[in-house]
């Protein structure tokens, strides 16, 4: 199949409708430094603002050539080229080359013996090598049941020690050769070629260039890290209050109740798809509803259907909505359609779900992003929004845009892959990822089981959300009560499994783990909007030093310091994984391993393994029933013996933008292992917000101190 899809790749490249184009002895050359790592190439041209960039320049170019220039070295930054012309080639020092076919624009690289990760969500996973990925974005991208959607975003990872983001043109990649290709969409679509280009052996900085380029993510609001649950038909005003109700009185931690449109199911929230009236049958009162709602502590979230055939979206909210031009269809101005959503977001609402926008293209994906975290400033500008997108673009970061991956099948095989999505999204720059926990289209292998499988590696994805057809077994208490909800497909589930009582403990488990690990979480979100780190990570990024972790695509780091290895496998009693260098504990157990090597970890329907390494601090708090619960209960600093090791705890209100003015304080704790003593001080730059009561656990020893915001040294034995 990588033969058919190459030949297509190259006949779409290079067969394409021809013009007129630059002679090699015409195209001018470009190179400028952006860091002491990262350079530009630009041929050709200068490229459009498609608005990917934080800023369009970062500095004078280090080298303009032209023509057919003679050999040279050009030093742009930290990083040494040398450029030699027919063609074009650029040879950077000690990592690898560059070739530009100066007929077609083809951009050539070695592929190497390293793995190649990154290129956006979807497509053949883990290791890029070997296949051909396209710049087809949406539902129709690749492989939709089982690999999702595809969010394509040309920044490739070489896991040797590079990094490259070609920003113009749009195209796909080839890398079933020895030499590994960049094809344009097409010979008219060629120039600019605009390459930024990284060289560090460092996870940490080629992650940090990236977000250089495209901007650091927005921290979102705590309460989009709870747990969402989604419906899908409606019957009742009784049946949506309710339900909501039932959360609270079984003790299952929820925040965000989510409600499709009408049109994508029989009875939404709205009276039809796209549309933004209420459906009198099921919301007759939406404000009463969403005050009661809000009284029970939920965050309330619709979903926002776009229009079909619209290839663009245009504008900021900067920009007057113009309705003089009766041929401007309104969802094209960004003003114009948020003007739409005001009515329905008076009544209460907090976030949004925008579906669909495949045909959109690329720039307008990012201005539809960028709306949604603009437009909710606008009528409340100091609490940070929520979207909910099916689509994006490089940037989105930006907009704390949440993605998730698309109307995939109920299998074990779409669970398996979704890890190495999820791992390969994180790298390009797009933290805040999920799925349709259980699988939105349900098929023959929907079973309790295969739902609480998904269900624990969903407590460990940053979206944290149940949704898909026969909606009622997505309700943690749903495989026990004999009613799967409307059945929506040809596909009904076998009666005599929908007396499970086996379900509702383990989700429930998972829930207040969630909830009790929400203040290492946010304090992992909080470093990745400083560094670019997503809060998904593959095993290069903190072991890069260890070629089978990096090559290791079936589990991932949660933060630096937990490692997670889902079981995706029908039937499982046990789960193969590989632990990096170095010791690590067992979260369930305490049990010590030393790494460096494949462990086999026996497992029932309740466990997933989940791995603490030698020095992490861990801090965890009680269990709560939504995000913003004021629970008494320290906060606990579960340290593993071993290795020195230090952690950044991060807190703020979790809702306004008061951070930003210094409202927030860091604890920096740091673990000396060798004198058994954990140092606990106030970080620079934050604000002493009140005592806190800390547990500190070393293993089975405990001890209790009180923090206020001076320096504490405390020895655990």
């Amino acid at each position: 199949m990588n033969q058919i899809n190459r030949r297509q790749l190259l006949s779409a490249a290079l067969l394409a409708p021809a013009r007129a184009l630059a002679a090699p002895a015409e195209l001018e050359v470009v190179i400028a430094p952006v860091s002491p790592h990262t350079f530009r190439l630009t041929i050709g041209g200068k490229p459009g603002d498609d608005g990917t960039l934080v800023q369009e320049s970062w500095g004078a170019p280090a080298a303009t050539l032209r023509g057919a220039f003679a050999p040279q070295s050009v030093k742009a930054g930290g990083v040494v080229i040398k450029a030699t012309s027919n063609p074009p080639t650029f040879a950077i020092e000690g990592v690898l080359q560059l070739k530009v076919d100066p007929d077609t624009g083809v951009l050539s690289f070695p592929t190497g013996s390293a793995p190649l990760l990154g290129l956006g969500e979807g497509g053949p996973q883990f290791d890029r090598r070997g296949n051909t990925v396209t710049g087809r974005s949406g539902q129709g991208g690749y492989q939709l049941r089982n690999f999702g959607g595809r969010v394509p975003i040309s920044w490739l990872i070489g896991t040797g020690g590079w990094a490259m983001f070609v920003h113009a043109p749009y195209g796909s990649f080839d890398f079933t050769g020895e030499e590994s290709k960049f094809l344009p969409q097409s010979r008219e679509t060629a120039w600019p070629l605009d390459v930024f280009f990284v060289s560090s052996k460092d996870p940490a900085v080629i992650m940090g260039e990236y977000a250089r380029l495209t901007g650091h993510p927005e921290i979102p609001a705590l309460w989009t890290l709870g747990y969402q649950q989604s419906h899908r038909t409606l019957a009742s005003r009784e049946e949506i209050l309710g339900e909501a109700k039932t959360f609270r009185e079984k003790k299952l931690p929820c925040d965000t109740m989510i409600y499709l449109g009408t049109g994508f199911c029989p009875s939404g929230w709205n009276t039809n798809n796209t549309e933004f009236t209420f459906n009198q049958k099921v919301m007759p009162d939406p404000k009463v509803m969403f005050d009661q709602l809000h009284q029970d502590h939920f965050k309330v979230v619709l979903h926002v259907a776009y229009p079909t055939g619209i290839r663009e979206m245009r504008g900021t909210m900067k920009d007057p909505c113009d309705k003089s031009d009766p041929k401007a269809r309104a969802e094209q101005q960004a003003s114009c359609y948020w003007e739409m959503h005001r009515p329905v977001l008076n009544m209460g609402v907090d976030g949004w779900w925008p579906d669909e926008g495949d045909a959109l293209n690329a720039p307008s994906r990012l201005v539809r992003n960028r709306m949604y975290w603009d437009a909710m400033q606008i009528d409340r500008p100091n609490l940070r929004p929520f979207a909910l997108n099916r689509n994006g673009q490089a940037g989105m970061q930006r907009y704390a845009a949440f993605l998730w991956s698309g109307d995939v099948n109920s299998e074990w095989a779409t669970l398996r892959n979704h890890i190495p999505v999820a791992v390969n999204t994180g790298l390009t720059g797009i933290p805040y990822w999920g799925t349709d926990i259980g699988g939105f289209i349900p098929t023959r292998e929907f079973t309790g089981e295969l739902y609480v499988r998904w269900f624990q590696f969903g407590a460990f994805c940053p979206l944290f959300r149940s949704h898909g057809r026969t909606w009622k077994l997505r309700l943690p208490w749903g495989w026990d009560t004999g009613d799967p909800g409307p059945v929506e497909t040809n596909f009904t589930p076998d009666p005599s499994l929908l007396h499970d009582a086996s379900v509702e403990p383990i989700c429930r488990k998972y829930l207040e783990l969630r909830y009790r690990l929400m203040p290492y979480l946010y304090s992992v979100v909080r470093e990745g909007a400083q560094t670019g780190l997503p809060i998904m990570r593959a095993l290069w990024l903190h072991h890069a030093d260890d070629p089978a972790a990096v090559a290791r695509g079936d589990e991932y780091l949660w933060g630096r310091d937990l490692l997670i290895a889902p079981v995706v496998e029908q039937g499982a009693t046990s789960r193969k994984l590989y632990l990096p260098r170095g010791t690590w504990y067992d979260w369930w157990t305490g049990e010590k391993q030393e790494g460096g090597r494949e462990i086999t970890r026996e497992v029932d329907l309740a466990t997933t393994p989940i791995y603490a390494r030698a020095g992490a601090i861990v801090p965890t708090g009680p269990v709560k029933q939504y995000t913003s619960e004021k629970v008494d209960g320290p906060l606990t600093l579960n340290v593993h013996p071993g290795a020195d090791g230090s952690f950044l705890y991060y807190e703020d209100d979790g809702a306004t933008f008061d951070y930003r003015k210094g409202e927030w304080m860091g604890i920096e704790m740091a673990w000396s292992d060798a004198r058994k003593t954990l140092s606990v001080r106030l970080a620079r730059g934050s604000k002493f917000l009140g005592k806190r009561d800390l547990e500190v656990k070393v293993g089975a020893s405990t001890k209790h101190v009180v923090f206020e915001g001076r320096p504490l040294q405390v020895q655990v034995r």
